[in-house]
């Protein structure tokens, strides 16, 4: 059993808030502050939104970021915007399969940024898992796992798998797409990454990859998923391993594409695992 750690974020409104770095306090209690700025992410009329935030002690499998976000008087979903610099390896979905509506926090894909810092710095990849639960016909993501893991600077695998099956089955969530960093690399899907999300995509029909590449100034994220049949083919036909190339689908279709069912969400709670 893991020992018990305590885990505290603390939200600040000024200009001058910066993350602060993870510390241990001792060997037997761990207490990590994370400072972010809330302006420019929940501001009405001129007036930021206050966020709770609660300290979660847990003893196994890991500590818990618990991030709750006070629900805003009236909700803001947005689509995620489609970026107008190179749309070559991409375009509007074009799948004849209909899929549910996603709604994910723009919050949590910025916390996921700050806590894959120190790798990013290091040029070194970071990866999560994303859990959603279903609800009238709309996912709604509310639990970011980042795993143990391996990384170089274009890579990274996960690691005891089993310790986010078991929050994930714990909690009853859908493993509805997935996060990594691209510390120095261009926003768009390796050939391993198109494989990472095959093995989503056909669990999930409606699962997708974020890629978060913070270098790159014409995009600095994208939301991808594999073009359905034709990119799904594909990547099921494939058996390489590592990075090479893929041949385009027999009718021309890109092998992957932009989510179009994917919307930011200012209402929703969602909570950080971070096993490392």
């Amino acid at each position: 059993m893991a020992e018990e750690r305590d885990q505290r974020l603390n939200f600040t409104n000024g200009d001058e808030a910066e993350l602060a770095s993870l510390y241990s306090l001792d060997s037997s209690l761990c207490l990590y502050t994370l400072e972010f700025p809330c302006q420019n992410l929940f501001q009405t009329d001129g007036k930021f939104q206050h966020i709770s935030v609660h300290t979660v002690t847990q003893s196994s499998p890991s500590p818990i970021l618990s991030c709750v976000e006070k629900p805003l008087k009236h909700a803001h979903v947005l689509p995620i915007p489609v970026a107008n610099s190179d749309t070559s390896s991409y375009n509007q979905p074009a799948a004849s399969n209909v899929l549910q509506d996603i709604h994910i926090s723009a919050r949590l894909m910025d916390n996921f940024l700050e806590l894959a810092r120190e790798n990013t710095e290091k040029d070194l990849e970071t990866c999560g898992v994303l859990g959603a639960f279903l609800e009238k016909g709309t996912y709604y993501v509310t639990t970011l796992i980042i795993p143990k893991q391996k990384s170089t600077s274009n890579s990274c695998e996960a690691l005891k798998e089993e310790e986010f099956f078991t929050i994930q089955n714990e909690q009853s969530l859908v493993p509805v797409g997935w996060i990594h960093t691209h510390p120095s690399q261009s926003c768009f899907m390796s050939s391993i990454d198109l494989h990472t999300q095959y093995s989503y995509q056909v669990m999930v029909p409606e699962a997708f990859a974020i890629v978060m590449a913070p270098t790159d100034s014409s995009r600095s994220y994208g939301i991808f998923r594999l073009s359905d049949p034709s990119g799904m083919n594909v990547l099921k036909e494939c058996q390489e391993t590592g990075f090479h190339p893929h041949s385009e689908p027999p009718n021309g279709s890109p092998i992957y594409e932009h989510c179009s069912n994917v919307y930011t969400n200012s209402n929703l709670r969602f909570e950080i695992f971070d096993l490392r």
